[in-house]
């Protein structure tokens, strides 16, 4: 976690143990053994993050970034709050899901698509074409959606994609994201889309994701985590004046009230990016639910929302208890901050040899010769909407019971 090892302390042994004896005692109460990997999400946990993301924001709405939840119950929780508004979705087929399905009326998918199919029943429904905004950072986004209509009658809302990396010293720090990085260069495509019929400019996104997706307090890396401090101070600073002469330019182009919105940053850069004044809204998803990427930041201290049971079915030895299944790595650079991590009991680790694997998962530490064939051990993701592709369920637990239980997007047969 960010900070404190105290017995409060989300993180720290005596957390874990009382997490442990709730969720026995939650499994205990259900009336048929559940299959695994058995999916948990803390509710007490979710609707303390939401506040503290709220209370972060300051006032800033919040889109709630479905690619980091992909549960719609917990999407509807969420988006029932006061401080959040909209979602931030991650493919425009699933937009289309959402909004059908009346989860949310505001939707900005956070990514360029060339789906077609999608894009063609966006172009013949008015209701949808409404409520939901394409992403775009190249004339050839444009010709994609021209390419599936015959007519321009249903106009389509888009947003501008402006790359939010640090330069320095030549150097490009930053998501690989947009090409589009300067004033200008915004410009050019801002007046390609004003000029084409059937098309409505509605605002721009810049996510500084070397800024909300870097932890920045880990305790193993002090000297990297004073640098990654400094690079972050860095960048707002940089971002913050391209910012306004990217907005002063559109503005100049569609008028004060042509710029509806403005998406920024995630759940670890809420208050940098709620600051800016050019800012109308900050993404977040992964703040709710906190997977282990997001431990080792100096602005919050969240408490792990996401959990996921498996059973020991094995002790090799008696210092060693092997789990069924385990191997539910995440996506991003390989390394060993994508391998889960075993949370409850404390005192797991997983071995050096084996790490997680897709069948069994070997597990040691001081806790590994009390765990008797059978018992579930809990680990938690390294991010967090990925663990749901990996069961058609997910229970909520409040206090020490289960109190729903609900479908993922695999559940629904959603593949986006």
């Amino acid at each position: 976690m960010a900070r404190g090892t105290g017995p409060g302390d989300p993180g720290s042994a005596a957390a874990r143990s009382r997490l442990w004896a709730r969720l026995d005692a939650a499994v205990r109460g259900l009336a048929a053994p559940p299959s695994t990997p058995l999916l948990v999400v803390d509710l007490d946990a979710v609707d303390a993050n939401a506040a503290d993301l709220e209370r972060r924001a300051g006032g800033t709405p919040l889109r709630l970034a479905s690619k980091s939840v992909r549960v719609p119950a917990l999407m509807r929780r969420a988006l029932a709050r006061d401080g959040f508004h909209g979602v931030l979705a991650y493919t425009l087929a699933e937009a289309l899901w959402l909004e059908e399905d009346e989860v949310a009326d505001d939707l900005l998918v956070a990514y360029p698509t060339v789906d077609r199919a999608a894009l063609g029943e966006l172009v013949v429904s008015p209701r949808a074409a409404a409520r939901v905004t394409l992403m775009v950072d190249d004339v050839a986004h444009l010709d994609v959606v021209d390419s599936v209509r015959s007519s321009r009658a249903v106009p389509v809302r888009v947003a501008i994609d402006v790359d939010a990396g640090l330069r320095v010293g030549g150097r490009h720090v930053g998501p690989k994201r947009s090409p589009l990085h300067d004033a200008a260069d915004v410009l050019a495509l801002a007046r390609e889309v004003v000029a084409r019929p059937g098309f409505t400019l509605v605002g721009a996104m810049t996510y500084e994701g070397q800024v909300a997706g870097v932890p920045d307090d880990v305790p193993t890396a002090r000297a990297r985590s004073l640098a990654v401090r400094r690079l972050k101070s860095a960048s707002v600073a940089q971002l913050g004046e391209r910012r306004r002469a990217v907005r002063d330019a559109l503005v100049d182009l569609v008028g004060p009230d042509g710029l509806e919105l403005w998406n920024a940053g995630g759940s670890g850069s809420v208050e940098a990016s709620a600051a800016d004044p050019v800012v109308t809204e900050v993404a977040a998803g992964s703040g709710l639910l906190v997977p282990t990427l997001f431990d080792h930041y100096r602005s919050f201290e969240p408490r792990p929302a996401a959990f996921f049971g498996l059973p020991v079915t094995r002790r090799p030895s008696p210092d060693v208890a092997t789990v069924h299944g385990g191997g539910l790595v995440a996506s991003g650079a390989a390394g060993a901050d994508r391998l889960p991590t075993p949370w409850a009991p404390p005192g797991l680790r997983l071995t050096g040899l084996e790490g997680a694997g897709e069948v069994q998962t070997p597990l040691v530490g001081p806790s590994a010769p009390m765990l008797a064939i059978g018992d579930l051990v809990w680990f938690r993701h390294a991010k967090s909407g990925e663990l749901f592709e990996h069961a058609r369920t997910v229970h909520l637990l409040a206090g020490d019971r289960f109190v729903e239980e609900v479908e993922t997007y695999r559940g629904l047969g959603l593949a986006f």
